[in-house]
């Protein structure tokens, strides 16, 4: 039991002095907000305690370095004046505020050799924040509404809606923003209109056609894509996605049988036990002894097998409709496989085994129509067209 404490005490001094030694090689390296945040992670739990008196003194330490060098990159960024730096000054001011933030509510930190608490110099950056904001804005306003005004290619106005939506992240309904952001989008979007073409012999069920166009069950989340079922005259397409049905094969309705013969010994009654010469045995006490009786039980087991299948081959076509080229050309190929199984015998039905018992409760069913095989492999083909929009990627 001793040894056993022992082990276990020198285990978890190992794991402690490990995390000790990665965080003291964060400082070292410059890397002060991964031991800030190992320090505070180790604290947590139980800042009083001695054996973390090491994160105290480093937390400390990074958090004075790590402060002075973010102000110092801040200062230096806002004297260069480039405009395009405002958004590394927010986030750096920002980042400040969230690590004094994580840090606060440990206070106060005894560093008990020292006989004195942890120093932290906060600042309170609210007003560079807001204020860096606000110039933050400003520029990503006018740049984003430049560029949508000059925009040439979808590329442009993703662009412009990326920067409205990162200013709707930071200062929600500044100015006109949503508006312009819901303007760049629907001018970036690729509109995809679809059709199906049915090169076979084969009815296509409405249902299964119907199934596959509903985009809205395939949970798509591609918000630079929107494909149209049902094409409206005023939008300007940019590509069409063809769903080519090039070949259905049916195969005929098959019945194959299997004849089996099963034999068996069951119980039939008791008999008197005898010895060698055809004697009865007896017990002590002078009774007949009894066993059981077999016999030899006889059954031909009939299985029928209903199958009928379909297979269905086509391809997924996407076209650019500005240049009349191919964009991509996918296979699209499903198969359906209908089969009943079932049974009747002639004898003794005590020689089957359970598996095959089951089977005689069971009774030919009618085929399938053809257009039931259809749509059935249809399901298959569904998740996989799904795959092809999921895979697909204009630009």
């Amino acid at each position: 039991m001793k040894k056993a404490l022992l082990y276990g005490f020198a285990a978890a001094l190992a794991f402690s002095c490990g995390g000790v030694k990665k965080t003291q090689e964060a400082v070292n390296t410059g890397n002060y907000q991964q031991a800030i945040y190992r320090a505070v992670d180790n604290l947590v739990d139980n800042k009083s305690k001695k054996g973390n008196q090491a994160y105290v003194v480093l937390l400390e330490e990074a958090f004075d370095k790590y402060t002075e060098r973010e102000l110092q990159e801040i200062a230096f960024l806002q004297q260069d004046g480039n405009p395009a730096k405002l958004e590394t000054i927010y986030k750096k001011y920002n980042q400040l505020k969230d690590i004094q933030n994580r840090i606060r509510p440990l206070l106060p930190l005894p560093i008990y050799d020292e006989n004195r608490d942890a120093r932290f110099r906060f600042g309170n950056y609210d007003a560079d924040i807001l204020e860096t904001r606000d110039a933050l804005s400003a520029y990503l306003y006018d740049n984003a509404n430049a560029l949508l005004a000059s925009a040439k290619t979808k590329f442009d106005y993703r662009a412009a809606f990326d920067d409205f939506r990162y200013l709707e992240e930071i200062n929600p309904g500044y100015a006109n923003t949503r508006e312009l952001m819901e303007e760049a989008h629907q001018k970036g979007i690729d509109y995809v209109k679809v059709s199906v073409v049915n090169d076979t012999q084969q009815i296509i069920p409405e249902r299964l056609e119907s199934e596959l166009l509903n985009f809205n069950t395939y949970g798509l989340d591609d918000l630079w894509t929107l494909y149209h079922t049902n094409p409206v005259s005023e939008v300007d397409y940019d590509y069409e996605m063809q769903v080519a049905f090039r070949d259905i094969v049916i195969s005929p309705e098959q019945v194959s049988e299997r004849q089996i013969i099963k034999e068996r010994q069951i119980k039939d009654g008791k008999q008197l036990l005898l010895d060698e010469e055809g004697n009865t045995v007896k017990d002590s006490l002078g009774n007949p002894i009894e066993v059981d009786r077999f016999r030899t039980v006889r059954c031909n087991f009939y299985q029928f097998t209903q199958q009928k299948t379909a297979h269905v081959n086509g391809t997924v076509n996407f076209l650019d409709l500005r240049t009349r080229q191919p964009v991509n050309n996918y296979p699209l190929a499903s198969q359906f496989i209908f089969e009943h199984v079932y049974a009747n015998y002639d004898g003794d039905r005590r020689a089957l085994d359970n598996d095959l018992v089951a089977l005689l409760d069971l009774a030919a069913v009618p085929f399938p129509s053809d257009e039931q095989m259809v749509y059935d492999a249809g399901e298959d083909l569904k998740a996989r067209l799904k795959n092809i929009l999921v895979r697909q990627k204009f630009n």
